[in-house]
């Protein structure tokens, strides 16, 4: 079905309100076997022109994109999330309510993303800790961030790490091995070099950035 310029598929449904725009697909077919082929996306949606959103995935209200968003299968999504410009979210991802995806980034299958979590502009997120191995399919995972990551532009996040709660991971850096809740990493291989709370702001509008938050 095409509705002003978008293409709405039958597996898919998007509750109203909504905005979709022309050059939108919406229920993508993919070409791997699914349980469940349904797309269903709650109301509020913004999606703007040339996303792709495959079918067989669950999607909360307010879902909102940018441009030339991919969203594959089997992903599961809350509310109030946003994806923007150029980014790719592989199938079989979990990702709660209020998460936001920057532009250029690229979400391995398998992540496990809790709420109110940032990626910054250009983070990578991997899966696969053989690469071209015969077996790699079998050993995919993704890491886990839990509650309120913030990850800073051009990190890589690599397979089964878990990144602690409130952690902040620096601009660049390669996060190989757990993190503990609330801690900064900085660095290839990321190190801890401290922890949230400690964190100064540069510009003296505040002494301490994330005091007073969760």
């Amino acid at each position: 079905m095409v509705v002003d310029g978008a293409i709405i598929y039958s597996v898919a449904s998007v509750d109203a309100p909504a905005t979709v725009d022309p050059g939108v697909r919406v229920g993508y077919p993919t070409g791997r076997k699914l349980a469940e082929r349904r797309l269903a996306i709650g109301g509020g949606a913004v999606l703007r022109s040339g996303s792709v959103l495959y079918e067989g995935s669950q999607i909360g209200a307010r879902f909102e994109t940018g441009h030339n968003v991919i969203v594959r299968e089997e992903n599961l999504i809350g509310d109030d999330v946003q994806v923007w410009s150029n980014s790719v979210i592989d199938y079989g991802c979990r990702i709660s309510a209020r998460v936001k995806i920057h532009a250029n980034c690229y979400v391995a299958q398998f992540t496990v993303i809790d709420v109110d979590c940032f990626l910054a502009p250009g983070v990578t997120v991997a899966n696969d800790i053989h690469p071209g191995c015969p077996y790699s399919h079998e050993c995919m995972r993704g890491p886990t961030l839990e509650r309120g990551v913030q990850v800073g532009a051009g990190a890589v996040l690599m397979p089964y790490v878990r990144i602690g709660a409130d952690s902040i991971i620096g601009a660049g850096a390669v996060v190989t091995a757990d993190v503990p809740p609330g801690s900064v990493v900085a660095g290839n291989p990321g190190r801890v070099i401290g922890d949230r709370l400690s964190l100064t702001c540069s510009t003296g509008i505040t002494d301490a950035p994330y005091r007073g938050h969760r």
